[in-house]
């Protein structure tokens, strides 16, 4: 199973580049196919961070596009938004990526950035950012999850 695990912090240079955590290196050059970017980079809709793409989930993400009429203005914002400012990025033999000052605005990155695992993609953030996201995270999931019982939770009325 190759996904993105953990989260771990890196130092942004001055030029804007930032060494990509082995572990997620690996995953990625797991996924990748011959010819493709190493990761695909993007806003991202929900948050001001960054969201890193194995080149064939985001052909997966674009997918459903097919099924929009390619002359709608609907096609027209949906392929703009996931598109226009999406950047195909490979790393250099360090390991690091160039990332382009647009993304660097988004996500308010500066000295440090965090590379949060998501699974089948991961996020780049402002480490304090970050922090405030997986709390807020952590938050939603308990009330989502407080609700609903557990294989090992007793019957209602038991115990």
């Amino acid at each position: 199973m190759s996904v993105f695990l953990g989260t771990h912090q890196n130092r942004l240079d001055a030029k804007g580049r930032v060494s990509i955590p082995s572990a997620f290196r690996a995953t990625l050059r797991t996924l990748s196919r011959a010819g493709e970017p190493l990761v695909i980079m993007r806003p991202s809709h929900l948050h001001p961070c960054l969201e890193a793409w194995p080149s064939a989930s985001f052909s997966a993400l674009a997918r459903p596009l097919d099924e929009v009429d390619i002359f709608s203005e609907d096609h027209d914002d949906l392929a703009t938004a996931l598109y226009a400012d999406a950047y195909p990025l490979d790393a250099d033999k360090e390991g690091r990526i160039l990332l382009p000052e647009t993304l660097r605005a988004h996500a308010n990155l500066s000295e440090q950035v965090t590379f949060m695992g998501l699974g089948r993609i991961f996020q780049v953030w402002d480490p304090d950012a970050a922090n405030q996201r997986r709390a807020e995270a952590r938050a939603r999931a308990r009330a989502i999850t407080s609700g609903r019982k557990t294989a090992a939770s007793p019957p209602e009325g038991s115990a």
